[in-house]
C-alpha cells in the first residue's frame, strides 16, 4: 500500500469533499478520483459513502483511517528519531595538507557538512606531504590534501579538478621579476631555496634538463612560507607550489613567476584504504563523494547547455 495514496485517503477524509481535498493536494480532481478507486480494488472493499454533500466513511473506511492514522504517526515518529540520530554524529575529524591552493576548497566542504553535523569539529593539520602521509598512516590523519603521484594501492581517492602550478619567489626589485617566465637557464648558477622531499627535488631536476650541471640549492626547506622569509631577505630564490602565495604575501615584498614550461601536478583529497575510522570520518568521506560528484554533474549540466 502507497504511503502517498494513504495520506491522499485521510486528506479526503478530512475535507469530506474529494474537490476540496484536490486542491488542498495541489492535484486534478479526476486523479484524485482515480487513486481512490484504484486504492478500494486493490483492498476489496468500499471505502466511502458517496453523498451529494459530502463524503462519509464506511467501517471498512474508518477501520483504514484508524490504521493509516497509525502508520503515517509511526513514519513520522521513525523519521524523526532517524533525523536525531544523524544530529547526534559527534567527534573530530583530522585533515593534514601542505600549503596547497586547493586548502581553499576545505572550507566549503567543512561548511556544508556542518550544517548536517554540527557537532562535529575538524583539526587541521598543515605539514609536508611526507609529513602528512607519516600520520596518517600512524592513524592520526583521517584524510590528506596531497599532491599526486598517490599509492593507489595504498590510498582511495577523490581527484580535484585543481592542478598546483610550480613557480619561483622572487622580490620584486630582482631582475627576473619583470619577466612572464622563468626557465631553467634564468636560475642557473643562481641561490636556489629548494623544497626538502625527495620526489619533488626529482621533478624539479628533471625540469632543468641540461641546466641541472648548474642548478645551486643554497637552502632546502619544508614549507613556502619558510623559503618565502629567506627570499624576502635576499637569500636566494625558492622554487614552490603557487598555492596559497598570493593570499599570504604582502606583493610588495614577494613575487611569484610560473615556471616556463610548466610544471604543475593535480591535488587529491585521499584516506587509507581498509582503515576502521569514527562515524563522523566515514560519513565525512561519504559527503566528500557526494560533494564533487554533484560538482561534475553541474560541470556537465553547463557543458551541455553552452
Amino acid at each position: 500500500m502507497d504511503i502517498r495514496v494513504l495520506r491522499y485517503f485521510l486528506t479526503v477524509v478530512r475535507e469530506e469533499s474529494i474537490t476540496r481535498a484536490a486542491e488542498v493536494l495541489h492535484i486534478t480532481q479526476p486523479t484524485l478520483s482515480r487513486q481512490l478507486v484504484q486504492l478500494e480494488e486493490s483492498l476489496g472493499i468500499r471505502l466511502f459513502h458517496r453523498g451529494t454533500r459530502k463524503i462519509t466513511l464506511t467501517n471498512e473506511g474508518m477501520l483504514l483511517r484508524r490504521r493509516a492514522e497509525e502508520i503515517l504517526e509511526l513514519l513520522n515518529k521513525t523519521e524523526k528519531e532517524l533525523a536525531f540520530q544523524e544530529e547526534m554524529v559527534e567527534g573530530c575529524i583530522s585533515v593534514g595538507c601542505g600549503e596547497l591552493g586547493a586548502v581553499r576548497i576545505l572550507p566549503e566542504l567543512f561548511r556544508s557538512f556542518s550544517k548536517k553535523y554540527p557537532r562535529v569539529t575538524y583539526d587541521l593539520f598543515t605539514a609536508t606531504a611526507d609529513q602528512v602521509k607519516e600520520r596518517m598512516e600512524s592513524g592520526f590523519i583521517d584524510i590528506g590534501l596531497l599532491l599526486e603521484p598517490i599509492d593507489m594501492d595504498k590510498y582511495d581517492y577523490i581527484r580535484l579538478e585543481i592542478r598546483e602550478h610550480w613557480g619561483v619567489l622572487m622580490r620584486p626589485d630582482d631582475p627576473l621579476a619583470g619577466k612572464e617566465f622563468v626557465t631553467a637557464k634564468d636560475l642557473a648558477r643562481l641561490p636556489v631555496i629548494m623544497a626538502r622531499r625527495s620526489h619533488v627535488q626529482n621533478e624539479v631536476s628533471n625540469w632543468f634538463g641540461e641546466y641541472f650541471k648548474d642548478l645551486n640549492i643554497l637552502f632546502k626547506s619544508n614549507l613556502p612560507t619558510n623559503g618565502a622569509v629567506m627570499v624576502q631577505e635576499g637569500l636566494g630564490y625558492a622554487m614552490v607550489v603557487r598555492g596559497l602565495v598570493d593570499s599570504l604575501w604582502d606583493k610588495e615584498k614577494i613575487c611569484f613567476k610560473p615556471l616556463y614550461p610548466e610544471l604543475s601536478a593535480t591535488t587529491v583529497l585521499a584516506w587509507k584504504r581498509q582503515q576502521p575510522f569514527s562515524r563522523a570520518t566515514e560519513m565525512f568521506i561519504e559527503h566528500i563523494k557526494c560533494f564533487f560528484s554533484m560538482k561534475q554533474e553541474k560541470s556537465k549540466s553547463r557543458g551541455v547547455e553552452d
